[in-house]
Parts: C-alpha cells; sequence; structure tokens
C-alpha cells in the first residue's frame, strides 16, 4: 500500500483509552477505557444516560480538559498532551462546536456572530464578508445579517449557531445536545441542515444526543456506557 492510500486510510480522529475521573472529597470515575476511531467525512451519534459523561468527552476531544489516562488524537496531534494555549490555536483552526444553548452573542449582529471565527483566524474582511454572506443563504438567514440576535427564534438562533461552527471550514465539528432547547418541528429541521451542512463540508462529526430522532440522522450510533463506548443500533434500526 502507497502512503497516500495510508493517509487516506488514517482516522482524522482516535481515542485510545480515554479515562476521566473528578475528585471532590473521593475519585469519582466519569470515563473509562474509550475508544474511538472517526473518519473524515463520518457523521457518528454519541448516546448514553445523563451523567455518564458525554459532554466530558467532548471536553476532552476539543482540548478543554486533560484525560487521566489514553491519548486522543487529532489529525496526528495528540491532543491530550497540549498544552492550552496550543490546544486554543488547534480549536480556533480545526474545530467547530454548537451548542445546546446557542451561546450566540447578543450585543453582535447575527453576521458578526458569524464572522467570530473568520475573525479570530485572521481571515481578511473582504474575504469574510463574502463567506459569511454564503453561509447565512445556506442556513436559510440570507439578508438577515443585520438583525440582532434577540429577534430571532429559537431554530434562527441554532441556525447562526451552525453558520459560525462551519463558517472557518473546519474539519471536526462537536454538537452537543444542539436540539434540546427547541421544539420538534423546529429539532427536525435543524437536525436535516446539519447534517446538509457536514455532508457539504466533508466534515467529521460528532453529535452528543438523548434523542434517537437526532441520532437516526447519523451514519452510526454509539452508546457511552461505565465502559467506554458501545455500538448501538444502526439509524435505520431506530424507529419512530
Amino acid at each position: 500500500m502507497d502512503a497516500h492510500a495510508s493517509d487516506a486510510a488514517s482516522p482524522v480522529l482516535s481515542l485510545s483509552a480515554v479515562s476521566k475521573a473528578y475528585h471532590n472529597g473521593r475519585a469519582r470515575i466519569v470515563l473509562r477505557n474509550v475508544d474511538l476511531a472517526l473518519q473524515a467525512g463520518e457523521y457518528v451519534a454519541i448516546m448514553g444516560e445523563s451523567g455518564v459523561g458525554k459532554s466530558t468527552l467532548l471536553n476532552l476531544i476539543a482540548g478543554l480538559d486533560h484525560p487521566d489516562g489514553g491519548r486522543i488524537a487529532f489529525e496526528g496531534q495528540d491532543v491530550s498532551a497540549m498544552d492550552d494555549d496550543d490546544a486554543t490555536l488547534l480549536r480556533r483552526r480545526a474545530m467547530g462546536f454548537v451548542f445546546q444553548a446557542f451561546h450566540v452573542l447578543p450585543h453582535l449582529s447575527v453576521a458578526q456572530n458569524v464572522a467570530l471565527p473568520l475573525r479570530l483566524n485572521d481571515v481578511a474582511h473582504g474575504a469574510a464578508d463574502l463567506r459569511v454572506a454564503a453561509m447565512l443563504a445556506e442556513v436559510g438567514l440570507a439578508g438577515r445579517g443585520d438583525e440582532r440576535p434577540g429577534v430571532l427564534s429559537g431554530g434562527e438562533l441554532q441556525r447562526v449557531a451552525i453558520a459560525r461552527a462551519l463558517v472557518h471550514r473546519p474539519r471536526l465539528l462537536l454538537a452537543d445536545e444542539p436540539t434540546g432547547n427547541l421544539d420538534p418541528d423546529t429539532a427536525a429541521h435543524v437536525l436535516q441542515l446539519l447534517r446538509e451542512r457536514i455532508r457539504a463540508s466533508g466534515a467529521a462529526a460528532i453529535l452528543v444526543t438523548h434523542s434517537a430522532r437526532a441520532a437516526a440522522t447519523t451514519d452510526r450510533i454509539l452508546r457511552l456506557t461505565p465502559d467506554g463506548l458501545v455500538p448501538d443500533a444502526p439509524p435505520t434500526q431506530i424507529g419512530p
């Protein structure tokens, strides 16, 4: 096998025996022996009971926290060994986030919110404006860039969050319960949009969710247990 074929088969994200415990009087193990391999363009759902460590896992992958054991590698870089500065630069350059609570800044316009990753990555203003306008059109908010977040619905705010997460063309997208604050119809629209934008961008993506409906929009479903990640029912087997 030549080098190019080998590179193509390498996972963009890999977790090997990752563990994490919190110490508040006594150790509380949150994650144990978590293994994961995620290929470029693959969209995976992670489900599990409340408190099992799903959000903690995303924080570790993003370098916002450090595991107690094991290794997390993103594009061959050991995220688990990075200092805060290097992890921040990696997140800024190569990762996007969509959160349940949107985290859209109320004092900025819609366009300014979406442009934040481009500003942080020193993209020139003219190029950034074009990319923001194009991304807003892709999420159904064309012509709304000058509006303030306070006039938007929950579904529209989540669309802004998706646009912001993808505008800098990240290679890894992390979505933490992105439809938890939305009504069922709006959630369905947001999930469809999220899947479409992930497919269009070619980013690898992880969706953390409690919802079987949300998980069914992904390529495969994993369940986080006290003993690590295990395969769940394929998306086509999830009922209504």
